[in-house]
């Protein structure tokens, strides 16, 4: 019976997940013409945009650069839009949370959810530009949703402790916000990090975003196995930021009725 009981509390808490999530979605695009083809498009454009204006710069040097542009794109994305819709999961679900006995942690790991599912959308726009610029994929793809899961693992870590962060600081989310603006320039999106100086170099090597982007590049642009360094710190920062994260949230939510 225990056992049972288990399973069904498992199966409830998956369900309150999803259906929040699918609201999410919902509301994400209830005012918007293109709805969920806007995920689609979207990384589209902004990729189009982006390789015009830096075409002259460092098109040149980086082989497929729209493919090596568009592949740190979509993750830094994910991680961006994930957290910063995470962060604000408690206090925009008072009310929800004064009236059902749902876990805390649900609100926040729907808006994550929520990023992942644009993330796959945007998938659809990377496929078709690895074809279009006849990107060869190898079997060392594989590591790519390997990393992909990584993500994720940090992601949950990092909105957990960011929807306590701000829940406690209402100032966060304009401190997180200059955070990410640095961050985006520090991970190697639309430049090759092999061109700096090594001291730079070494400095954009340890962010995490940068990491992920590496290890996505090198699999699935490249045919290569990843540096076993990039690994390793793909899952220290995962494992590591999950635990951070959940210990936290752990160690604060019921003190978060009483902030909001």
């Amino acid at each position: 019976m225990v056992v049972e009981g288990g399973r069904e509390s498992d199966k409830q808490y998956i369900n309150v997940i999803r259906e929040l999530t699918r609201r999410e979605i919902k509301r994400k695009y209830a005012r918007s013409f293109f709805g969920v083809l806007w995920s689609v498009l979207n990384p589209l454009l902004y990729m189009a945009v982006v390789t015009f204006v830096f075409s002259y710069l460092f098109s040149r040097e980086i082989e497929n650069y729209p493919a090596y542009y568009l592949t740190g794109y979509i993750i830094f994305s994910l991680i961006a839009t994930g957290s910063t819709t995470s962060m604000t999961a408690l206090k925009d679900n008072r009310n929800l949370m004064l009236k059902t006995k749902w876990a805390r942690q649900t609100f926040v790991l729907s808006r994550v959810y929520t990023a992942f599912v644009n993330f796959l959308l945007s998938c659809i726009s990377y496929m078709v530009v690895l074809i279009i610029f006849r990107v060869n994929v190898g079997w060392t793809a594989v590591f790519f949703p390997l990393d992909i899961f990584f993500v994720m693992l940090f992601l949950i870590g990092l909105s957990y402790a960011l929807s306590i962060w701000y829940v406690f600081l209402g100032d966060a989310k304009n401190i997180y916000g200059t955070i990410l603006m640095v961050l985006r320039f520090f991970s190697g999106l639309f430049y090759k990090v092999d061109d700096l100086s090594p001291g730079v170099k070494t400095f954009i090597s340890f962010n995490p975003f940068y990491v992920f982007i590496k290890v996505a590049r090198d699999s699935t642009l490249y045919g290569k196995i990843p540096e076993m360094s990039f690994l390793v710190q793909m899952v220290i920062w995962s494992v590591g930021m999950y635990i951070v994260g959940k210990l936290v949230f752990k160690y604060k939510e019921n003190k978060v009725m009483e902030k909001i």
